[in-house]
């Protein structure tokens, strides 16, 4: 929608657009501790249709649009506080069900985003080039209502919750920041994710940039979408027979330097499709294994504590498209570059300090960690 937004309704608007999709990203993260309190409160299915709720009138909404700050309101404000109901509600309850095999279990658990980018891209495009941008919008809300009414039906939790509204206190306990290693763990968490989106914010513009259908555009993303799917499952397998934090750290390594080393030279659709395809493979592994990995830093009783305070942080990372156009529109350098090497190098050094966090904790590179 960025790319058809620049193209044909606000043009030389490529910053501002792409703030709708990082104020999604924002509170999708920022309201991760009073959905837990709202969980606290109501427990996880109240939350839940809340959730689908907020998400269905915001596309809906966002399809009367007709000014950027519309799209902040809709497509911004509102669908990323309902996203963040369904999100950090089931990331919370998962793990419940699961001893044997987590990483496993929680990299299937968020793989589903990748099948999501992988289906929604087919059919967003010829809904927008047959029926306006507009319906385009309301077509998804639907879908969005039908996938989530499944999660409210289907998701619950398996240890009843004690009654009784918890404080914002009582989920972010600042006391986790005093763990060195759960820092290292947060800082080379964010600094990778800020090159984590740039790709899927600009390869579309990059792709009609060098005389690329949209279709071609929306297909790189579906791709790298469905890649990322057997990404995340593959670094929940990965993690458990070489470790979460290893399998963290090489996936990390890889996905910078498919960045620097295809995606700078990519200029056709066969090029660009392989990049895709590395990237898409390797660049989600901490979605995967946050949990796990939060949860061998701190332990299971601050567990939550330092998820709630990992979500905050993330709320850095979401600016990193913006953070990349200001530093492309800065520079008078070739059209697109300063995308494709602020994503590798952001994902290389994140993968440094993570390396330096592994050998904090067990200096035989070696171990299993």
């Amino acid at each position: 929608m960025q790319d058809y937004f620049e193209q044909n309704k606000f043009p030389n608007s490529a910053l501002e657009l792409s703030f709708v999709g990082t104020l999604a990203l924002v509170f999708t993260n920022l309201m991760g501790p009073f959905t837990q309190i709202l969980t606290s409160m109501f427990g996880s299915r109240i939350v839940l249709m809340t959730g689908t709720v907020l998400v269905t009138l915001a596309l809906i909404v966002a399809g009367f649009s007709s000014q950027i700050w519309h799209l902040y309101l809709t497509q911004g404000i509102m669908f990323g506080i309902g996203a963040s109901m369904m999100y950090v509600t089931i990331m919370g309850v998962a793990p419940q069900w699961f001893t044997r095999r987590r990483g496993l279990a929680l990299g299937m658990v968020a793989s589903g985003s990748g099948i999501g980018g992988l289906v929604i891209p087919f059919i967003m495009t010829p809904i927008n080039s047959s029926l306006g941008y507009a319906w385009t919008y309301r077509i998804l809300g639907f879908i969005c209502l039908a996938c989530d009414l499944v999660a409210v039906v289907l998701v619950k939790e398996k240890f009843p919750r004690k009654k009784g509204r918890k404080k914002l206190s009582d989920i972010v306990q600042l006391n986790v920041l005093r763990n060195f290693n759960f820092i290292l763990w947060c800082v080379g968490s964010v600094i990778m994710l800020l090159g984590y989106f740039v790709p899927y914010f600009f390869l579309p513009s990059y792709a009609t940039f060098h005389g690329l259908s949209a279709s071609q555009g929306s297909a790189l993303v579906a791709v790298s979408s469905a890649m990322n799917f057997i990404g995340r499952v593959l670094a929940g397998i990965c993690a458990d027979h070489i470790g979460k934090l290893n399998t963290n750290i090489i996936f990390t390594i890889i996905g910078g330097l498919s960045s620097l080393l295809i995606w700078t030279f990519a200029t056709n659709y066969g090029s660009l499709m392989a990049y895709s395809v590395v990237f898409g493979l390797f660049c989600g592994s901490y979605f995967a294994l946050l949990s796990p990995v939060t949860a061998f830093i701190l332990g299971m009783e601050k567990f939550p504590s330092g998820l709630s305070v990992l979500l905050l942080f993330n709320v850095i990372a979401v600016f990193g498209p913006n953070i990349a156009s200001a530093i492309e529109n800065g520079v008078s350098a070739e059209p697109f570059l300063s995308y494709k090497l602020f994503s590798g190098v952001a994902y290389l050094v994140g993968a440094c300090i993570l390396t330096f966090l592994k050998l904090r904790l067990n200096r035989n590179i070696f171990a299993k960690i």
